[in-house]
């Protein structure tokens, strides 16, 4: 790691979380708090003071990761080495906001992290390096940013001093090559049984920690925590989101547009998460059923 003298961490102000909304503070705040680092929560970088504290600092280079906002070109121009940027993609491909899911949900077999240098737009500013990761095809949202996060870390630690230096030089982007992610949204995780069993199993893993793949049943919500095809055979009579039951009626699975899907692992509203087996020993009635909004019984 290079000699670095970080001289302030800026994260989002504390929210209210929880039943009694109390104030929580962004991880950020805590690890930097923690280290010594001091801590900034403006809630906006567009206010002539806040961005007069950032130019009281003297940076030589911001660094940028997962912030959420774009940077107003004020806030650009103040360090001299500019505002680096860790993106959670192989850019130009998945810019946006939810470059990870968009990844899982596409069936990508590589992705990676990007360190670029922030311009105004979204994601387009030019790369300065990049590294892969190979897919598995097991891995969720959640953990998956986690690691490429981590990559990140180094990514920017083996650059940073020689970028300082002006022994790197970034490339622009290959404008014909990108693609744009969009922000995920609550209602993203409701379960469309029509779709192939391969792609709700996608869904499942890029929704993540959130919003979830999730579906209704008599009234209450049933998360869907962990899925795998089942093949592409479906039993006669079996419409899409009509439960079956495995082997010795032992198994949770669903009907869909093409194939079976087993829920390996479930969450009804109100209850702790528990297997498939678990759950058709509680709620045996769930056979038959039809799950989503409008579930009846077939």
């Amino acid at each position: 790691m290079p000699d670095v003298d970080v001289l302030a961490a800026v994260t989002p102000p504390d929210r209210p979380r929880g039943r009694g909304r109390q104030p929580e503070s962004p991880p950020v705040k805590d690890a930097a708090s923690s280290l010594g680092i001091p801590v900034l929560q403006p809630p906006t970088l567009r206010r002539e003071s806040v961005q007069a504290d950032l130019a009281a600092l003297s940076p030589d280079v911001i660094v940028v990761a997962a912030y959420g906002r774009l940077l107003p070109s004020s806030v650009l121009q103040i360090p001299p080495h500019g505002c680096l940027n860790l993106h959670p993609s192989l850019l130009p491909r998945h810019r946006g906001p939810s470059p990870v899911a968009t990844s899982i949900l596409e069936g990508d077999e590589t992705t990676g992290i990007t360190l670029m240098l922030l311009d105004e737009g979204m994601d387009t500013g030019p790369l300065v390096a990049q590294r892969e990761y190979a897919l598995e095809g097991t891995e969720t949202a959640g953990d998956l940013t986690d690691l490429l996060f981590n990559m990140g870390a180094d990514l920017l630690a083996e650059n940073l001093e020689s970028w300082t230096r002006g022994e790197l030089k970034a490339g622009a982007q290959d404008e014909t090559a990108a693609t744009v992610s969009s922000k995920l949204e609550r209602t993203d995780g409701l379960a469309d049984w029509m779709l192939p069993a391969s792609t709700l199993v996608r869904q499942c893993r890029a929704f993540s920690p959130w919003p979830g793949l999730y579906t209704e049943w008599e009234g209450k919500t049933l998360k869907v925590l962990e899925a795998e095809p089942m093949g592409d055979l479906v039993p006669a009579g079996a419409g899409p989101g009509n439960v079956v039951g495995g082997a010795s009626g032992q198994r949770l699975s669903v009907a869909t547009g093409q194939g079976m899907l087993a829920l390996n692992r479930v969450q009804l509203e109100g209850r702790r998460a528990v297997t498939s087996e678990e759950f058709l020993r509680g709620y045996p009635e769930i056979v038959g059923a039809r799950l989503g909004s409008q579930e009846t019984k077939s």
